[in-house]
């Protein structure tokens, strides 16, 4: 009887039912049905999870009873930045801007990064709702997905508590702490709720006798037991081993007792004896797997086998590859897309600029080139790598100097090939874990006929304000689509860059 010791066991795990992943996390954000004496939740049950959403009847204009029920969340910036959509996913409950997030907004809508682009989507959505000279100051319907209604809310009059004279300066956090408190002395008997990414402004609102929350619309549960692809099966009975390489599969029941996760990777030991395998929907099998090369780049271990197969797999168009620095994450998704360039129109690499100090490339000398070139540096260096395992003269060195001459092969910054067609390309991101979810999703989404999509990534690395294990993009990913027959998963754990960079990434 085989025992895992992946800490994952090879079935699909139904963990507790959580929220919708349009609804904020926390129990204060998740609705609650109005006019009902008993609280009624419709499940929707997915491969992983089943989300839980209240049944709310959506209505332009709200009852008397709905409005004294229903919230009243107030938004910092943070979170419109995170997600241009946040305002839309309350559903029954309204939402107020102060007229100071506006203001911050109108500066970052200028620029080519992601923020950028949220901040310009929110500006041209709230342009529209308030359309036919509505006046944003009193609550307008949002109709679509939620039920609520929104407007702009600013720190005039109130004779309560002044967040400026408690802290001593008159702060942006400062006056959309007041803009919060003065809407809680009008909006009499509701709960008027500040949702920001900034902890130390929900600190601060507490501090003031204002409830605050985190915005979770998409956290990530349980990260210590996040799905890593594979498994490490150790067997009493070497028999399965031997037909595996007798046969190139074997029937997946023959070793596993719980159902397997479609493209799902396996270790089989036994002894001395191991072989690798992935497991097959179609035949319902695990089929044998043999170490394989891309471009002259050989996978030094099991894991990195299972990482480049799944590159290589031409029926898998959607690949995340995650691991600590030194892994080889991104070396393997660039020796595997050089290795099929004849089956596609073009490859493009890709990753979004966050610089160190969170400022925008406005800040930097230079063109736009010199601007973005040294964070696309770490592409460049793995490409060096693959062609100096070849001479000069050879043909391969040569080839990838051709393809990047002629454009086949394109590094860009993410932010710069919105608009461009993604159909017959391989398109990897690298360090995918500074994006959010929905820019996940809209990566994804633009996915055209023929194209395979990978992300590579460290969950434990972040560079992004407001983002973190539990709540970036590439964790989202990995948690919502395992078991999908269009994607697999690789968790990369043992380092082969150097001893000291495995020092440093285990100890440090």
């Amino acid at each position: 009887m085989p025992t895992s010791t992946s800490g994952k066991q090879a079935s699909v795990k139904k963990d507790k039912p959580k929220r919708s992943s349009t609804t904020p996390k926390s129990s204060s954000a998740t609705p609650q049905a109005t006019k009902t004496k008993t609280k009624k939740k419709a499940t929707t049950p997915n491969p992983k999870t089943t989300s839980t959403k209240a049944v709310v009847k959506r209505t332009t204009k709200p009852s008397k009873k709905a409005i004294n029920t229903s919230k009243v969340f107030v938004l910092d910036t943070s979170v419109l930045l995170y997600d241009s959509e946040a305002v839309r996913n309350f559903q029954e409950h309204d939402v107020a801007i102060p007229i100071t997030v506006l203001e911050e907004l109108d500066t970052f809508k200028k620029g080519n990064s992601v923020t950028n682009l949220h901040a310009r989507e929110l500006i041209r959505y709230l342009d529209k709702i308030s359309g036919d000279n509505k006046m944003m100051r009193e609550w307008i319907p949002l109709n679509g997905r939620s039920s609520g209604r929104i407007k702009v809310v600013t720190e005039d009059g109130g004779n309560g508590l002044d967040a400026n004279k408690a802290f001593g300066s008159a702060k942006n956090d400062h006056r959309i702490l007041n803009a919060a408190l003065r809407l809680k002395e009008t909006e009499v008997g509701r709960r008027v709720i500040l949702v920001s990414k900034d902890i130390n402004l929900r600190l601060k609102a507490r501090a003031m006798d204002l409830e605050a929350e985190d915005y979770e619309t998409v956290r990530v549960k349980d990260i210590d037991h996040l799905y890593r692809g594979r498994t490490t099966l150790e067997l009493t009975d070497p028999t399965p081993i031997q037909e595996l390489y007798a046969h190139g599969s074997i029937p997946a029941d023959a070793v596993l007792t719980e159902p397997a996760i479609k493209n799902h990777y396996y270790l089989l030991k036994h002894n001395s004896a191991s072989a690798l395998a992935t497991y097959s929907h179609d035949s319902g099998s695990l089929e044998l797997l043999h170490k394989m090369t891309a471009y002259g780049v050989v996978p030094r271990n099991a894991e990195q086998t299972f990482a480049l197969h799944a590159v290589l797999n031409p029926k898998v168009p959607l690949v995340t590859i995650t691991g600590a620095a030194g892994t080889g994450k991104t070396l393997l998704a660039l020796a595997g897309a050089l290795e099929q360039r004849s089956e596609y129109r073009q490859i493009y690499l890709a990753r979004p600029i966050v610089p160190l100090s969170n400022r925008d490339l406005g800040y930097l000398p230079g063109d736009v080139k010199s601007k973005i070139d040294p964070y696309m540096q770490p592409l460049w260096d793995n490409l060096s790598i693959i062609k100096n395992q070849f001479s000069e003269s050879s043909k391969q060195f040569k080839k990838i100097d051709e393809m990047v001459q002629s454009e086949k092969l394109t590094i860009v910054p993410l932010a710069y090939i919105r608009g461009r067609s993604l159909s017959n390309v391989i398109f990897i991101i690298d360090e995918a874990q500074n994006l959010t979810p929905h820019e996940i999703k809209t990566i994804i989404t633009r996915a055209g006929e023929q194209t395979k999509i990978i992300f590579t990534g460290d969950i434990f690395q972040i560079d992004t304000p407001y983002l973190d294990a539990e709540s970036n993009g590439l964790s989202y990913l990995v948690d919502r689509l395992a078991d999908s027959d269009l994607y697999a998963h690789v968790g990369l754990e043992k380092g082969e860059r150097s001893q000291l960079a495995n020092v440093a990434s285990t100890l440090l």
